[in-house]
């Protein structure tokens, strides 16, 4: 992968040049950074710079391609007809092909989506981890270095992380174990002490709406608003500019949710329709559970800081006709404490697989005393 083809990040591509010019490569790293920030094609473009470094052009080509076969990718997965009884990434390496050519900044949602298995059960199971040893126990074909890049490591089940912690306490001559994750306190401690960790921030602004500007071919001032409303995510950008986003159907639900939960203190059927909303958004997937969760998270700071008015960093564009300004005034920094506490829990609540209505019901109905708590 060229050095062009990632985002801003200078300091990071630099950083790694820098380590493989002088041969100080860590034979396990632990790749830190949100959705789309660059992680994956970061860990891309630094496998391509180990294998090829003063190689032929052709290396390059290869590496790009996805068929350099010193390279190795992992990701979660789940059984389907096109795979085997024990799903390994390789059932789906057509799909992650196309996932790698078209959207490299995309999400996990992106993944299952392409993938189809979006209302599957997705993890890195231990015969993943068992492939991975396997393949990286055998000679290198150009006689250098063996990579494997684990995307979403933080969904190695325990016994997969337990298998891949042998390898890397015990890593064969010449081999490099990358894993992206974008929540570190997620991959197994023992695991985690023994990489070398490299965070990966949020994209600027002004790197996002240049790249939009080259990619998508749109206005510097559609670029500016839309870099600003994808929050260091270029993978959210594009979906923004292609208008291919949920957001629409989580304002939605967001924009019932706060309105059931203002009129409860006087109406008490009002208990009922936060029960249905609940099992409304109970019945969509987990992921999709998790990422209404964030955006609620950031539309209720959004409306703090319009509130406070710091206008110059509210971004968010209605598209529903909510209007934000009447609402902020219930959003001050002393209800907004308890409103992250409460999106915060039931975040961790799904992520851990609790009863997502017992989880949405009480998130609800906690809300209706928040938002009518003096201040």
């Amino acid at each position: 992968m060229l050095e062009q083809e990632i985002i801003g990040l200078d300091h990071l591509k630099k950083h790694l040049q820098t380590t493989v010019a002088n041969n100080r490569i860590a034979h396990a790293q632990l790749f830190v950074g949100p959705s789309g920030s660059g992680a994956l094609p970061l860990a891309h473009f630094y496998a391509g710079l180990i294998l090829c470094n003063q190689k032929e052009s052709s290396c390059d080509q290869r590496v790009k391609d996805l068929s350099h076969p010193d390279l190795h990718f992992a990701y979660p997965v789940a059984s389907t007809s096109k795979s085997s009884t024990k799903p390994v990434s390789d059932d789906f390496a057509q799909d992650w092909r196309q996932f790698m050519e078209s959207n490299r900044y995309g999400a996990m949602e992106d993944w299952y989506q392409l993938a189809d298995i979006e209302k599957k059960s997705c993890e890195i199971r231990v015969h993943e981890a068992a492939d991975i040893s396997r393949k990286l126990s055998l000679k290198s074909y150009e006689g250098g270095a063996k990579i494997c890049i684990i995307w979403g490591a933080e969904f190695l089940n325990t016994a997969a992380s337990n298998k891949l912690l042998k390898l890397i306490e015990e890593p064969p001559k010449g081999t490099v174990l990358i894993l992206i994750t974008e929540n570190e306190n997620q991959i197994l401690n023992t695991i985690r002490s023994r990489c070398q960790v490299l965070h990966i921030p949020k994209l600027s602004t002004t790197a996002i709406a240049k790249a939009l500007q080259v990619s998508s071919n749109v206005t510097e001032n559609e670029a500016n608003i839309t870099a600003r409303q994808a929050n260091g995510s270029y993978g959210r950008a594009l979906k923004l500019i292609q208008n291919n986003s949920e957001d629409i159907q989580f304002e939605e639900w967001f924009v019932s949710w706060v309105r059931t939960a203002f009129s409860a203190k006087g109406k008490p059927s009002a208990i009922t329709s936060l029960i249905n909303w609940a099992e409304t958004i109970a019945g969509t997937n987990r992921e999709t559970q998790k990422r209404f969760l964030i955006f609620s998270l950031e539309l209720f700071r959004q409306a703090m800081l319009s509130n406070y008015k710091a206008t110059s960093a509210v971004y968010f564009e209605t598209k529903t006709g909510f209007d934000l300004s009447k609402f902020a005034a219930f959003i001050d920094g002393h209800r907004l404490n308890d409103i992250v506490e409460s999106l915060e829990t039931a975040l961790l609540h799904i992520d851990r697989n609790a009863n997502a209505k017992i989880v949405f019901t009480d998130l609800s109905i906690g809300m209706t005393k928040i938002l009518h708590k003096k201040g």
